[in-house]
């Protein structure tokens, strides 16, 4: 193997190292933003189904949950990047906790507006059947997405999503209309 074969093999490894990086971060950000925000809002919406309190709630989640994605990701990223550090990785094919973080961040807002839209974009009569359509849409799109970039089959992660997202909202309802019988 020559050396210019070499340092190809080196650069693409690398390239491929920050685009799975990236590429992780980024659907799990998604997910995290659907389905975090969702069980906010359904939370909420179990309580009261004041439009206002539904946006604040919504808007709330993700602005936290967001921030938290983007430095929990920093945080793993780096110690991650020191390990690779200390072990004599070579430079071009150490991670970024800075492009973890960004697409964290980006993709946990995108994916938290779906909910987010659903619950005070319509009519109070169809806001939650509408917005429980949506994110089952969305957790079925992030789980094909995970299926594909791990090379698995699509039907244990769509279920493995929808799952979990249909268990978040329908336990977050239960306890807003628990809290919300009481007050």
């Amino acid at each position: 193997m020559t050396a210019e074969t070499e340092l190809g093999e080196e650069v693409a490894t690398a390239v491929l190292s920050e685009r799975l990086n990236w590429l992780r971060a980024g659907v799990l950000g998604a997910n995290d933003g659907i389905v975090s925000t969702a069980g906010v809002v359904f939370g909420v919406a179990g309580a009261s189904n004041d439009r206002v309190a539904l946006l604040v709630a919504g808007l709330a989640a993700t602005v936290a949950g967001a921030l938290s994605m983007a430095g929990g990701e920093y945080v793993s990223v780096s110690s991650q990047r020191d390990i690779e550090r200390v072990n004599g990785v070579h430079a071009d094919e150490i991670v970024s906790p800075w492009v973890a973080a960004r697409a964290s961040f980006a993709s946990f807002v995108a994916g938290a507006a779906i909910p987010l839209l659903g619950v005070v974009a319509t009519p109070a009569g169809f806001r939650l059947w509408a917005t429980l359509l949506a994110v089952l849409v969305a957790l079925v799109v992030t789980g094909s997405v995970s299926a594909r970039l791990s090379g698995v089959g699509w039907a244990r992660p769509v279920l493995r999503n929808v799952l979990v997202g249909s268990a978040a909202m329908g336990l977050t309802y239960c306890v807003g209309l628990g809290i919300g019988g009481v007050l």
